[in-house]
């Protein structure tokens, strides 16, 4: 499906890139930690049939620019100056990963512009979230990470009959300085004390057998926003949206068209 790009500056004079593909209601599309719009190459077109699908690269990934700054509630409003440069008031958010933690403080911060909001795989962070363990921090530290990350992606049978290479394990051309910032945005995120004062209805994705992101943040999550509905994929890992996509993209859509 044809897509259209253009830049955006942001407030401090970052650039960054934009995708567009579809037609209809607006819906924002947010990717995981150290990634860039290339993290929902293999679902966003299950979106465009019914929604104009956004993006935009992060500062210091993708076709956008580095920047000595970097936090969620800054990719949040990075997400505000991008649907203002497009002229678009109102849309959908759906967030996954470090997307989801963005995604909380968009629906937060603009609560009169987020229509619906998605969270897929991800914590309110701060002292009240879950967090992985310490074999899975060591392991992402090791040599073996590669390998590790494809592991709490997706399951080893799920990679047999979908070998790579897989989007969502980091954007390759990103410097170690962007990486850092991007560690460093997602591991102080801490939307607790504000996530009550989202409005949007919301719904939360999550697998069951997410080591990166415990399943048990999706419930904490649901219980700190008012009427959020969690639902759960049974032996999924972290990137349920793919490997559950036939089930998920179709619950988000009929979520987003209510």
């Amino acid at each position: 499906m044809i897509q259209y790009t253009q830049t955006t500056v942001a407030a401090d004079h970052v650039r960054l890139a934009v995708q567009l593909r579809g037609h209809g209601p607006t819906l924002l599309l947010l990717p995981g930690q150290a990634n860039d719009h290339h993290w929902w190459d293999r679902t966003r077109n299950d979106f465009a049939a019914s929604f104009t699908t956004v993006t935009f690269d992060y500062r210091g990934a993708g076709k956008s620019e580095e920047s000595d700054r970097y936090s969620t509630r800054l990719f949040a409003e990075d997400a505000l100056t991008v649907m203002d440069s497009l002229a678009i008031e109102h849309f959908h958010v759906y967030g996954a990963s470090m997307g989801g933690r963005t995604a909380q403080w968009l629906a937060i911060i603009a609560p009169d512009r987020v229509r619906r909001l998605v969270l897929g795989c991800t914590t309110p962070g701060g002292e009240h979230a879950v967090e992985r363990g310490d074999d899975v921090r060591l392991l992402l530290a090791s040599h073996e990470r590669d390998a590790a990350l494809e592991d709490m992606m997706y399951t080893p049978e799920w990679r047999a009959a979908h070998p790579g290479p897989y989007q969502t394990l980091g954007d390759p051309t990103m410097s170690a300085k962007a990486r850092h910032g991007h560690l460093a945005a997602s591991n102080q995120h801490d939307a607790w004390d504000r996530l009550p004062e989202i409005v949007a209805p919301t719904l939360i994705l999550h697998g069951t057998d997410d080591r990166f992101a415990p399943v048990v943040n999706a419930q904490l999550l649901a219980d700190r926003i008012p009427g959020a509905r969690v639902h759960t994929f049974d032996g999924a890992r972290h990137g349920y949206f793919d490997e559950c996509r036939d089930e998920a993209s179709p619950m988000v859509v009929d979520f987003l068209s209510e």
